[in-house]
Order: structure tokens, then sequence, then C-alpha cells
């Protein structure tokens, strides 16, 4: 199955990344936060699935507005005016505006166009960018592919989760089992 699946499978035996994510931060009494937007909240909702997430966990923002992207997390009107929420620059202030905003120590974010509309031909439907970082690095990754609204929402927010614990099996090494990506 291994063999099959590839870097599909994150892992056997070993619990979620966002359980071993909270885990590790709760220890090293860390913090973490979520600016959303085409995620809608589904990432901040896995995080507080796990028992003793307020540890860790101190909140976040769905910005689904530009307005509110502008006006709580200080993206920069003009970067919104020109290159739309859609760009990897905007995940990335999404990140800091958030650090910044909840005093914490880890940011994850999303932006793009979940769909079924508002695609266009620059940025088509199932264009997503993530962010995740802290003060130091702030790393993004962007999907293309458009499965339906739910199932492109569901590919982010699990790619959201393992983006995050792969920054932090860096950042934390001693604190996350690797993934069986890290051991191939």
């Amino acid at each position: 199955v291994r063999q099959r699946l590839g870097a599909h499978v994150y892992g056997v035996d070993m619990g979620s990344p966002e359980q071993h994510a909270v885990q590790a931060l709760t220890r090293r009494g860390l913090t973490v936060s979520a600016a959303e937007s085409c995620t809608g909240g589904l990432i901040a909702k896995r995080l507080t699935d796990v028992p003793g997430a307020s540890a860790a966990f101190l909140g976040g923002v769905v910005s689904y507005t530009n307005e509110i992207k502008e006006r709580l997390l200080k993206v920069d009107h003009q970067l919104l005016e020109e290159k739309t929420a859609v760009c990897e620059e905007v995940a990335r202030q999404m990140v800091q505006g958030a650090m910044d905003l909840l005093n914490v120590d880890f940011a994850i974010a999303s932006t793009g166009i979940a769909g079924p509309g508002g695609g266009t031909k620059d940025t088509p439907v199932g264009t997503i960018w993530l962010a995740y970082g802290n003060r130091e690095e702030i790393r993004t990754q962007k999907l293309t592919d458009d499965f339906g609204r739910d199932i492109n929402i569901a590919i982010a927010t699990n790619k959201a989760m393992r983006l995050m614990h792969h920054f932090l099996e860096e950042k934390l090494p001693q604190d996350l089992p690797e993934s069986i990506e890290s051991r191939w």
C-alpha cells in the first residue's frame, strides 16, 4: 500500500498531524492561530477537535472578505487590488497578521477559490494558497486542482495540517514522530 500510495500516506499508527502539532506546541509552551478564507474555519476546527488544544491554539480569524483581511490581519490594500486575495503574498501576510493580532508563536493561513464559481482564466477554481510559519520563516504551498467545492476545502485543510506538521517536525524534531514521507 505504501509503495502504491507514496506521499499520500501520512503515517501508520500515529495519530493525526494536528494531534502531534498541538501536543508538541503544548509541551513547549508555544502557541498557534489560524487565518482562514476559503477553508472557512475548518483548520481551526481540526485544531480544536484535539483534546487540550486550548493550551496551544489561541484562536483564529475567518477573513472571508478583503475588508477583514485588511482590517484585522493588516493585509496590504494595494496588494489585494493588484494581485487579488488569491496569491502567495496575501497568504504570507495573513500568517504574519494572525501572529501579530493574536500574539502567537506560529500561524497557519488559507486563501483561495474553492468553487464552484469565482474562478478566472488566471486564477481558476481550485487555486488555493496555504501558508504556515513563525516569526523567522513562512512557507507556502499552492494547490491548483479542482475536485469540487467540498473536496477542494477538505484537501486544502488536510494539506494545511500536513504543512504545519512538517514545519514543526523540522523546528521541534524531538517532539514529533517522523511522518512516513520523512522516512522515505
